[in-house]
Order: structure tokens, then C-alpha cells, then sequence
């Protein structure tokens, strides 16, 4: 049987941590944000309401990601 060649690097940012924490993030709170801010906008066609959700959800999801990110990064800084 042949040996095994995957490896994994214990130290340093655990991006899949990031990236479901920013997923889920996402999703409880741009739906929220997303349903509240669309009251205030006049959204006539699906096309517009698509537009606008993807919009407003690509700024929640960099408002979300990069203080996870930096989370994360002063975590990991700290246990090495």
C-alpha cells in the first residue's frame, strides 16, 4: 500500500474557519440588512431586486469577512 503524501501545516490562519464563519455571518445578517434596506428602494422588477441584494450583500460580506479575518490572524499570532 502506498504511503501517504498529504501533510498539513497546524500553525497559522485555519481559512476554513474563516470562510464558514463568514458564510454563516453573511447570511444572518445581510438577510436583514438586505430585506430592511430594500423598504426604502423602489424595486419594480426581479432583475432589480437581484441586483440590489447582490450589491448590499457584497458590502455586508466584506464588512463581515475582514474582521473575521483579522480575528482569526490575532488568534493564531497569539498560540504561536
Amino acid at each position: 500500500m502506498p504511503t501517504s503524501v498529504e501533510t498539513t501545516d497546524p500553525a497559522g490562519i485555519d481559512y476554513g474557519w474563516v470562510m464558514q464563519v463568514t458564510f454563516v455571518l453573511t447570511i444572518v445578517v445581510g438577510a436583514p440588512v438586505v430585506a430592511a434596506l430594500s423598504l426604502f428602494v423602489t424595486l419594480p422588477t426581479w432583475n432589480a431586486r437581484a441586483n440590489f441584494a447582490i450589491r448590499v450583500g457584497a458590502v455586508v460580506w466584506l464588512c463581515i469577512g475582514i474582521p473575521v479575518y483579522a480575528y482569526a490572524r490575532s488568534h493564531s499570532e497569539m498560540s504561536t
